[in-house]
C-alpha cells in the first residue's frame, strides 16, 4: 500500500487490486470528492450519536429533519451516486447545522428531565467544525476508513457502515413514498454511532452487522411495501427491447416517483420514454402501463452506459447511483436528479411540498434530439416478484414435484464490467434446464436475455425476475411460500442455492439480509470483499458457510447437487 494516499476507498467490489483505491477510485471519484465523502459520513456519525445518547437517557428528541438527512446523505456516498465536491462542501456544511442544532435540544432536554446539563465524554464526530474547504479535506483524510487501526474493529465497522448506507438508499426510496419505519430510522442512528464508539469490541460490533441485516429485510419491505400501495402489484410482463420513431427520454436508476412524475409530464408531448438498468422494473407495475409512450426497456446494465447512453441520442435522466463520468459526446443530454451529482451536469431540483419535480427542460430538449438508435429487439420476461410468483405457487410446486424442476438458483444483487463476471453468464448457460433462476437487480442482465427457455410444459421463465435490488425481498418472501407450500421447516431444506453477485452498498445490505435469516452457504462473487478482514472473513465461514464463486463446471455441479 502506498505510504501516502491522496485517498482510500475499498467500499466496491472493483476496488483498486481488491485491496484498495489510493490515488482516485476506479468508478471515477477523485480524492476530493472521496475524502470529503469520508468527513460527511463521520459528521453524520456525530449527528447520531447525539440521538442514541438521548435514546440511553430516555429523552425525547424530535429528530425526524436528522433522520432524513443521515439518511439521504448516506446515499449520496454509495458507489457511483454523485461525484461532486462542491456539493460534498455544502452538505458538510449542513451537517454540521443539524448536529448543533441537535446538540441544543438534547442539553435542553436533559436539563428539563434532570434539572442540569449534561456531562458527557463526546467523539470529535460531535464537536469538530470548519467551513474553511482545505481544512474539509485534510479532515477527511484524517477520519477516513485507516483512522480504525485494529484491523479486526476497522473491518467490521466498515461492514456494519457499508450495510447502513444501503438500508439508507431504500429508506429513503419508501420515504419519499411517504413510508416510514421509526425502528429503521433508529437502528441507523444507533449503528453509525457504534462506529465512534471506543468502548464496543469485536463481538458487539459483530451482533450490531447481524442486526444490520434484520433491518435490511424491514427496509426492502417497507420500500415494497411503499412501491405496492403506489403503483400495484408488479405483473409478468414481456419488455419491449425495441424502439420507435419518435424523441425519447431515457430514466435510469431505482426511484419509481420520478418515473411516475416523468411519465405524467411526458404524456400527449410527442416524446417517448425508456427505461435503462435498474429502471427495467418499472415496466411491470399497472400504473405505469397505461402510459402509450411508455416504450420499454433501452440498453442494458449502468456499465454499458458509456456507449448506450451515446446511441439513445435523447436526454437521460439519472434518479439514483449507477452513474459513470459522462463522456463529452453526450454529457450535454444527461441530467441528474436527488442526491446524484456530477461536475457540470445539469441537475433537476427536488420537489417542493406537495408539488411534483420540474422535467420540462428534458422534454424541450428531448424534443429538438433524433429518435434512438435501435440496439436490439424483442422482449424479455420481467414482473415475477412474490405477489406474481404466489399465484403461480401451486402450478411451481407441482413442477418440483414432478421434477420439473429440480433446483432453484437466486443469482441476484448486482452487474460490474470486469470480465471476471462473465462467470454469471456461463453459470446460467450451464445449469441444467430444471434450474430455475430468482433474480433481482442488474446482475440479471447477464443472462436476462439468453435463450433459456421455460419449465418444461409450462410458461414459466427458467429466468423469474422480481425487480430491482431492493426486490431481493421478494425473493425472500418467494422462499418461504415455497418452504410453506412443500412442508419445509427451514429455507434451507428447499432445492435452493445462492450465486450472488456483490458490487456496492445495497448489495451489502442484501448479503446481510440473507445472513439475518438464517441462510446458509451462499456463493459470493466475482471477489470477496476487501473490507471483510481474515478474521471477520473466518467468522462468516464458520457461521454460515459464506464461499467464494469459483470455477464454473465445479460451481454448477455443486449447486446442482445443493451443495
Amino acid at each position: 500500500m502506498d505510504e501516502n494516499p491522496k485517498m482510500f476507498c475499498y467500499q466496491c467490489q472493483e476496488t483498486a487490486n481488491n485491496e484498495g483505491c489510493l490515488m482516485r477510485g476506479v468508478c471515477g471519484k477523485d480524492a476530493e470528492t472521496a475524502n470529503l465523502q469520508d468527513l460527511l459520513i463521520w459528521l453524520l456519525k456525530g449527528i447520531s450519536f447525539y440521538v442514541r445518547r438521548a435514546e440511553e437517557k430516555d429523552l425525547t428528541l424530535e429528530h425526524e429533519e436528522a433522520d432524513v438527512f443521515v439518511t439521504e446523505s448516506l446515499f449520496s456516498t454509495i458507489t457511483n451516486a454523485n461525484f461532486d465536491p462542491r456539493w460534498f462542501e455544502d452538505r458538510i456544511g449542513e451537517a454540521i447545522q443539524v448536529r448543533e442544532e441537535l446538540a441544543e435540544l438534547y442539553a435542553s432536554a436533559h436539563q428539563e428531565e434532570y434539572g442540569v446539563l449534561p456531562e458527557i465524554d463526546l467523539p470529535e464526530a460531535a464537536t469538530w467544525e470548519s467551513d474553511d474547504p482545505a481544512d474539509l479535506w485534510k479532515k477527511g483524510e484524517q477520519v477516513g476508513v485507516l483512522a480504525t487501526a485494529e484491523e479486526e474493529i476497522r473491518s467490521l465497522r466498515e461492514l456494519l457502515t457499508y450495510g447502513i448506507k444501503g438500508i439508507a438508499a431504500y429508506t429513503d426510496h419508501a420515504y419519499i413514498l411517504s413510508e416510514k419505519d421509526e425502528k429503521i430510522f433508529d437502528f441507523i442512528h444507533r449503528g453509525l454511532a457504534a462506529t465512534v464508539d471506543d468502548r464496543l469490541g469485536a463481538d458487539d460490533l459483530f451482533d450490531l452487522v447481524l442486526e444490520a441485516g434484520e433491518m435490511a429485510v424491514s427496509a426492502m419491505s417497507a420500500l415494497d411495501k411503499a412501491n405496492t400501495r403506489a403503483y400495484g402489484d408488479p405483473e409478468p410482463t414481456e419488455v419491449e427491447l425495441g424502439t420507435r420513431d419518435r424523441p425519447g427520454i431515457l430514466i435510469s436508476g431505482h426511484d419509481l416517483k420520478d418515473m411516475e412524475e416523468l411519465l405524467k409530464q411526458t404524456a400527449g408531448e410527442g416524446v417517448d420514454v425508456y427505461t435503462h438498468g435498474e429502471m427495467l422494473p418499472a415496466n411491470s407495475y399497472p400504473a405505469f402501463k397505461k402510459y402509450d409512450h411508455f416504450v420499454g426497456n433501452y440498453g442494458n446494465s449502468w456499465w454499458k452506459q458509456g456507449e448506450e447512453f451515446e446511441k439513445f441520442n435523447g436526454p437521460i435522466l439519472m434518479t439514483t447511483n449507477c452513474l459513470i463520468p459522462p463522456k463529452d459526446s453526450y454529457k450535454d443530454r444527461v441530467y441528474t436528479t436527488g442526491v446524484v451529482g456530477y461536475p457540470e451536469l445539469k441537475h433537476v431540483p427536488d420537489r417542493e411540498e406537495g408539488e411534483s419535480k420540474d422535467f420540462s427542460a428534458l422534454i424541450e430538449q428531448a424534443k429538438e434530439t433524433a429518435p434512438p438508435e435501435e440496439l436490439e429487439t424483442g422482449t424479455i420476461p420481467a414482473g415475477f416478484a412474490h405477489d406474481a410468483v404466489s399465484d403461480r405457487a401451486e402450478e411451481i410446486v407441482d413442477c418440483v414435484q414432478q421434477g420439473k424442476i429440480t433446483r432453484f438458483v437466486v443469482m441476484a444483487g448486482c452487474d460490474g464490467r470486469y470480465d471476471s463476471r462473465n462467470y454469471f453468464t456461463e453459470v446460467a448457460r450451464e445449469l441444467p434446464e430444471e434450474a430455475v433462476i430468482l433474480t433481482a437487480g442488474c446482475a440479471k442482465y447477464r443472462y436476462n436475455k439468453l435463450d433459456l427457455g421455460r419449465v418444461e410444459g409450462t410458461d414459466i421463465p427458467r429466468v423469474l425476475d422480481a425487480g430491482q435490488c431492493n426486490d431481493s425481498y421478494s425473493l425472500v418472501l418467494i422462499a418461504k411460500e415455497l418452504a410453506r407450500a412443500v412442508g419445509a421447516d427451514d429455507i434451507n431444506d428447499l432445492p435452493i442455492s445462492y450465486d450472488i453477485a456483490w458490487y456496492e452498498q445495497k448489495a451489502v445490505a442484501v448479503l446481510l439480509a440473507l445472513l439475518s435469516l438464517g441462510v446458509k452457504g451462499i456463493r459470493l462473487g466475482p471477489s470477496l470483499p476487501a473490507f471483510l478482514s481474515e478474521g471477520v472473513l473466518e467468522v462468516l465461514v464458520d457461521k454460515f458457510d459464506i464461499k467464494p464463486t469459483g470455477d464454473v463446471e465445479e460451481d454448477v455441479a455443486a449447486i446442482t447437487e445443493g451443495v
